[in-house]
Order: structure tokens, then C-alpha cells, then sequence
């Protein structure tokens, strides 16, 4: 008889390890909102509206994920949101074309992507700086196009924004008796065929791998052949067409315009992706991760809310303190398994 060598399973990578972690604490958490606070927690209502409201951030956070993943960073995509929605509004209030909207929104968020992959890549300019002025340039041309909020008034776009989709089977029976199904907006599909896009690109094409490579250690890459400027730069072009598609996703959800949409969701973007697992330093992340790590941050504030802490600065607080929980988690997971590696 032959003999049967049994194979060692090999450990997880610095990526799956640091996403299970966020999955579990993300379920834990909520589980345990379901036993205390009840209420909306026991309906799937709730996750359904969590991804409604969300379904922008969802996307903007697959965009931090690919650039940070590579080693950059991005502080001007909520600014590039915020432009993407104002322009459009004006656009279909104008008599505009849903279809051509689109391809405005995708068009500017593309711009930005281009013009700053350049600046950063090609003429090797700090990311931060490069996207600090992104962010300064699009916050002033939101302005410049309106002060005041605008609302939408073209009526198949409002169509398009009224349009639900309903599963009855995961609905709930309200106190009259009726069944209410769960319903989801249109963008949250639009959100989760992002990050599915986003998962096959990181871990099925070639460009995904060269991005963790460039993240984990550039000089490595260019070793190994991989055009890192290209790279790099092709990282923020995706972030920005990603960032075009978050924008009209945002005006579908809210119907108007502002000056100050957006505010912000780039920090909770960042936020999402390093509570999913990836690394400031680049070369470890996944998408699925991030989208959990929005999931929990954004569970975390309902969560504060449901508690009757209603005043805002306890979301802050919160949130700020679950950032500091996972990078001292992942802080010590990672210095364990270098130290393992190392014996």
C-alpha cells in the first residue's frame, strides 16, 4: 500500500488573518445588539438599512483599500464625491441625459485619478500632498458650481431614485399585522459589485498582486520586473473612476446636492479599511475586510445611538477609540507572527 504524506495546512496570511479577526468582532458585535438593545437589530431591516446609507462609503473605502494597499494614500475622494454630486444635479437640472450624467460622474472622478496618479507617480510627489491639494481644488469648484443646496428635479432620475427592491421573505410583521419586506436601494447593488469587482481584481489579475507588491516592499518589486510608477499610478485612476461611481451612488440616496456632502468621508473611509485589516504601510489588505470594517464602524454608531447617546460627539469618540483598538490589535497580531516566523 502507498503511503499517504498528510500536508500541513499553511497558516494565514498578515490579509485573511487580520479580515477573519474583523468578521468575527463584526458579527460578535452584533449579535450582542441583537440580545441587549433588540429593537431594529432583531430585523434584517437593519443591515439592508445600513448598506443604504452607506453604499458611497462602501465603494470610496474599495478605492482606499487598492491605493493603500499600494502604499499611497487618497484624503481627496470625499471632496471628489461631494464634486461628482453637485455637478451632476446641475447637470440634470440643466435638461440633462441620465446616461451622459453617468458619464460625467465617471469622467471627473477619472480626471482626478489621472492628474493626481501623475503628480504621484510619474513625478514622484508625496501622495499626501498631491491629494491634500486634490481635496482643496474640489471642495472650491463644489463651492464655485453652488452655495446652497440643490435638490434634483429631473423626474426619471427621481424614478431611478424611488426604484427599490424588495425581498419578502427577509422582511418582518409589523405591530398591525402586515409583513413589511427588507428593502435595498439600487446603489447598494451598484456598492457590492464594486467590491466584487475589486476582490477579483486584488486577488485574480496580475495587477492586483503587483499592488501588494509595490506596498510591501517597492525596491523588491522593481526587482522582480513590475513597473512600479505604472502601478502606482493605474492604483489612482482606479480610486477616482471608483470615487465617480460613489458620487452618483450618494445622489441617488439623498436626491440633491451640496457643498458639503461628503464631509469627511474620507477619514471614515480610511477609518473602514484599516479596521478591515489594512496596513497604513501597505502590503496587506483585502476588500471584503474593508467592507466588513465599514460594516462595523457603521454598526458601532447605530449602536451608540440605540443606546440614547445622541449627541454627536459620542460617535466621535467612539469611533476614534475602535481605530485605536484595531491598530493596536493589529500592532500585536502581526509582531506575534514575525516573531513565530523568526524561531
Amino acid at each position: 500500500m502507498e503511503d499517504f504524506k498528510i500536508k500541513k495546512r499553511e497558516p494565514f496570511s498578515d490579509t485573511k488573518l487580520l479580515m477573519t479577526i474583523t468578521i468575527c468582532i463584526f458579527f460578535g458585535m452584533y449579535i450582542l445588539a441583537m440580545i441587549f438593545l433588540k429593537g431594529g437589530f432583531l430585523h434584517f431591516q437593519q443591515i439592508g438599512d445600513l448598506l443604504n446609507d452607506n453604499t458611497s462609503l462602501i465603494i470610496v473605502a474599495c478605492a482606499l483599500t487598492i491605493v493603500m494597499i499600494g502604499g499611497g494614500i487618497d484624503i481627496s475622494v470625499g471632496a471628489v464625491t461631494s464634486l461628482v454630486v453637485m455637478s451632476c444635479v446641475m447637470y440634470l437640472n440643466n435638461g440633462g441625459n441620465i446616461f451622459v450624467s453617468i458619464l460625467l460622474a465617471l469622467g471627473i472622478g477619472l480626471a482626478f485619478g489621472v492628474v493626481q496618479g501623475f503628480l504621484i507617480s510619474y513625478l514622484e510627489i508625496q501622495p499626501f500632498i498631491v491629494t491634500l491639494a486634490g481635496m482643496f481644488f474640489a471642495r472650491g469648484m463644489t463651492t464655485i458650481l453652488s452655495d446652497n443646496p440643490l435638490k434634483v428635479e429631473h423626474e426619471g432620475f427621481k424614478s431611478l431614485m424611488s426604484s427599490k427592491i424588495s425581498v419578502p421573505w427577509m422582511g418582518y410583521t409589523a405591530n398591525n399585522g402586515n409583513n413589511i419586506p427588507l428593502t435595498i436601494e439600487i446603489g447598494v447593488i451598484v456598492a457590492i459589485l464594486c467590491v466584487i469587482a475589486v476582490f477579483f481584481l486584488l486577488r485574480k489579475f496580475r495587477l492586483g498582486r503587483n499592488f501588494y507588491a509595490i506596498g510591501g516592499n517597492q525596491t523588491s518589486a522593481m526587482m522582480l520586473g513590475i513597473n512600479v510608477k505604472r502601478t502606482r499610478f493605474l492604483s489612482y485612476v482606479i480610486s477616482g473612476l471608483l470615487c465617480g461611481i460613489a458620487g452618483y451612488c450618494f445622489m441617488m440616496h439623498t436626491g440633491a446636492g451640496n457643498a458639503t456632502n461628503a464631509a469627511g468621508m474620507e477619514m471614515n473611509a480610511i477609518a473602514s479599511a484599516i479596521i478591515g485589516g489594512t496596513l497604513l504601510t501597505g502590503g496587506v489588505g483585502s476588500v471584503i475586510g474593508t467592507f466588513f470594517g465599514t460594516m462595523t464602524l457603521t454598526t458601532i454608531k447605530k449602536i451608540v445611538v440605540s443606546s440614547g447617546l445622541n449627541d454627536p460627539w459620542w460617535q466621535s469618540i467612539t469611533t476614534g477609540g475602535m481605530l485605536c483598538f484595531f491598530i493596536i490589535l493589529q500592532s500585536v497580531v502581526l509582531k506575534r507572527r514575525q516573531k513565530k516566523r523568526a524561531l
